[in-house]
């Protein structure tokens, strides 16, 4: 018994018989992946070039882990596959939910995520990996739909806690002109009030639109950045926000103070990196590459993790049917576990995913958050993000 990817493009199914050869007493817990491409321009790096199975990748191997615990309690794992762009994500969102599947997993941006729950309604359960932000979690918050991905609010509050531990409190903000980059730099904001600290100042890169699409673009953004930054008020650390990816990387090593950078760029905040090795991650990490080909990504960790909650509450609950998996998933009783050394649980008030932050670089895991000073009457894990009573969440 084994359990089965099928991979649907375009809506076209390319499904490997060899793959679908189940045990005749198995019973089939059925989900899928949902990715929403939408054209942009490429990024600075080509090493940041985004691979074709990006998030599916993190589902295949979910899947081979949800079987191992699977085939001994007569349980098989199925994930779809489905790409679409946002012309067409309603459409592919219509085909699973006719087809019945119970769990769909989102990689797509706020707006289309939003718009995805609430077609689902009450046929299906999303379980967003892919989107940050805090309103998803907050006034636009949804009952259907479960948070693997972490907020904006998570992000900037674990590189928060780290700084004021360094006792750098002063942070010069550098956003990006789009709305994500708006609404990271509005979580830094939080969190500097939150945790102490004091914004010097704030400062907009607009993105013209040509920055990247020819090497003359790139060459003209890094000569921007000290001209950029100079005349700044002292400061100990310099903020990026830009979840484009538009200037951020040019930042280190080319403001006109010498000052470290973080936030997009530098010592970033993420659900996953390569770099970890605690808490048995290289075993994990090796596995994903040996399948993959390839490191992991953050997209491929919160989709793993969304599918593993689903492995997981059937495990528990010794169970495939869609309305136990989804009560025991949202009970004060379910946790998971997620190689970052401690359980992961949901919380009741927005369905957001309590997990660590790891502050990474682009070789090391420098940090994992919240830092230990940082005490919480429940767990420490809800000193990142929106607390209980912070929420605008009403479901």
């Amino acid at each position: 018994m084994k359990g089965r990817i099928i991979i649907l493009l375009a809506g076209l199914s390319m499904a490997n018989p060899a793959l679908a050869q189940d045990s005749p007493d198995a019973q089939t817990v059925r989900a899928a992946v949902l990715r929403v491409d939408v054209p942009s321009l490429p990024p600075i790096s080509r090493l940041d070039a985004p691979p074709q199975d990006l998030g599916f990748a993190g589902a295949r191997l979910a899947i081979e882990d949800n079987d191992t615990t699977g085939r001994f309690m007569g349980q098989d794992f199925e994930a779809l596959e489905v790409t679409a762009t946002p012309e067409t994500a309603a459409a592919e969102m219509d085909k699973l939910l006719a087809e019945g599947i119970p769990f769909i997993v989102t990689l797509a941006d706020d707006a289309e995520t939003l718009a995805l729950a609430d077609q689902a309604g009450d046929r299906a359960l999303v379980l967003n990996a892919r989107a940050r932000g805090d309103h998803l979690r907050g006034k636009d918050c949804r009952f259907n739909v479960i948070h693997a991905a972490p907020s904006h609010a998570m992000l900037a509050d674990a590189l928060a806690q780290f700084l004021m531990w360094k006792k750098w409190p002063n942070w010069f903000l550098v956003a990006g002109s789009h709305p994500e980059d708006v609404a990271l730099a509005d979580a830094y904001r939080r969190a500097a009030t939150k945790f102490g600290a004091r914004i010097v100042e704030a400062r907009t890169y607009e993105d013209t639109g040509g920055s990247r699409r020819s090497d003359s673009g790139h060459v003209q953004v890094q000569q921007q950045m000290p001209v950029f930054t100079q005349r700044a008020p002292a400061h100990d650390v310099l903020i990026a926000a830009d979840e484009n990816g538009v200037f951020a990387d040019w930042l280190p090593y080319a403001t006109w103070d010498a000052r470290p950078v973080a936030g997009s760029a530098g010592l970033v905040p993420r659900s996953w990196a390569p770099s970890l090795e605690a808490w048995g991650a290289t075993q994990f990490q090796n596995r994903f590459e040996k399948l993959a080909g390839r490191p992991i990504r953050e997209e491929d960790y919160q989709t793993w993790i969304a599918l593993r909650m689903i492995g997981e509450a059937a495990t528990r609950t010794q169970s495939t049917d869609p309305a136990t998996l989804k009560e025991f998933m949202l009970s004060e009783n379910f946790e998971v576990a997620g190689f970052k050394g401690q359980k992961l649980t949901l919380r009741d008030w927005d369905h957001q995913l309590r997990q660590p932050i790891l502050l990474a670089t682009g070789s090391v895991t420098a940090s994992v958050s919240p830092q230990d000073q940082y005490l919480h009457q429940n767990s420490a894990l809800d000193t990142l993000g929106f607390d209980r009573p912070e929420t605008e969440c009403k479901f």
